[in-house]
């Protein structure tokens, strides 16, 4: 499985961006996928998931302000941000983690916030 995330870019505060990720080879909509992110000098942190109940899981700093969701017509995970502040500025991550409990990561996307 290789996933492909896109559309990072420079935004802002207080706008949007939308993040994409494409996972070709997985089993879309049975896979569980989310997003996580790393700011410089810093872990990588969870930002939203989906979970094995099929719930979503999101961070404190992403609740009220970020949606992830399935485009299963298209079979891409997204991530729609809104509200940016410096503070969001980091890589993002989409990560899968398949039926066998492997786990991947794709190449990340950075998103910068401008104050």
């Amino acid at each position: 499985v290789q996933l492909q995330a896109s559309g990072g870019g420079l935004v802002q505060a207080g706008g949007s961006r939308t993040l994409s990720c494409a996972a070709p080879g997985s089993n879309f909509g049975v896979d569980i996928m989310g997003w996580y992110r790393q700011a410089p000098g810093k872990q990588r942190d969870l930002v939203a998931t989906f979970t094995v109940g099929r719930d979503i899981n999101y961070s404190d700093s992403a609740k009220g302000r970020f949606t992830i969701y399935r485009d299963h017509a298209k079979k891409l995970l997204i991530l729609q941000m809104n509200s940016l502040t410096p503070e969001d500025t980091a890589v993002y991550y989409c990560t899968l983690l398949d039926l066998s409990g492997r786990r991947y990561w794709g190449q990340g996307t950075q998103v910068t916030v401008s104050s």
